[in-house]
This record gives C-alpha cells, structure tokens and sequence, in this order.
C-alpha cells in the first residue's frame, strides 16, 4: 500500500527531464550486469546464494527504472491529449467564429437595403418639396 501511493503521486507530476535522464541511466546500470549470457550462465549454476540476490536485486532495479519509464511516458501521453473541457470549447469557438461571420453578413445585406431605402425616401422627399414649391 505504502509503494502504491508514490506511485499514485508519480502518476499526477510526470517527472523533468533530468529525472528520465536518470532513470534511464538507472535502467541502464540494472541492465548491464544481467547482459553477457556467459556471466548469466555462471550465475545461474554457481553455487554461490550471493551471486544468485545480485541478480535479483539488478532485476528488482530495472523493474524500479521500468515503472518509472512507463509513468513518465503515460504522462506525456496525458498532456498531449485535449481534455474534454478544451475540445469543448474549440468546438463552441468554431461554431461562434461561424454564427458571426453569418450575422456580419446578414448586417451587411441590411446596411446596403437601408441605404437604398434612405436614398429613396429622399428622392421622394425632394419630389415633394419640389411639387410643394411650385404650389
């Protein structure tokens, strides 16, 4: 339970690139001693109980090293993905972008239809005012 919880931790902060460098250096130094298969072999059939710990303890730090790979590169597989709440937004945002664009076009088209209007009006206005001064 207790090795659970930093894993949790690890999890929420994906760790900085200098504590992958070191995880990796981590995973590197594990690795190396179980590497040679001359050495693997020697190991295996010595009758020696220290030699055979050695090896589990090299294969217990490359599982350490492993795991924190793995919740590193889950972090970062995290933080690429959009979230709900900004896809969500993106979505509202193209949808409004595209509301606009229609009702500046709309106000456009009534702008141009008023003008009109207003030039007609003053036709007629000025029609008046002429008939009117000739009376």
């Amino acid at each position: 339970m207790a090795e659970r919880q930093p894993l949790d931790q690890q999890l929420q902060s994906p760790p900085q690139s200098e504590d992958m460098i070191a995880c990796v250096m981590a995973l590197e130094a594990s690795l190396l001693p179980c590497l040679p298969a001359r050495e693997r072999q020697a190991i295996d059939h010595s009758p020696h109980p220290s030699h055979q710990i050695d090896v589990e303890r090299h294969a217990g730090d490359f599982m350490e090293a492993a795991k924190k790979l793995q919740l590193y590169f889950m972090g970062l597989q995290h933080e690429e993905q959009p979230t709900m709440e900004k896809t969500l937004r993106k979505e509202i945002e193209t949808i409004m972008e595209e509301e606009v664009k229609t009702k500046t076009e709309l106000i456009k088209k009534h702008e141009k239809l008023i003008q009109g209007w207003r030039k007609e009006l003053k036709d007629q206005l000025d029609k008046h005012i002429t008939e009117l001064e000739r009376v």
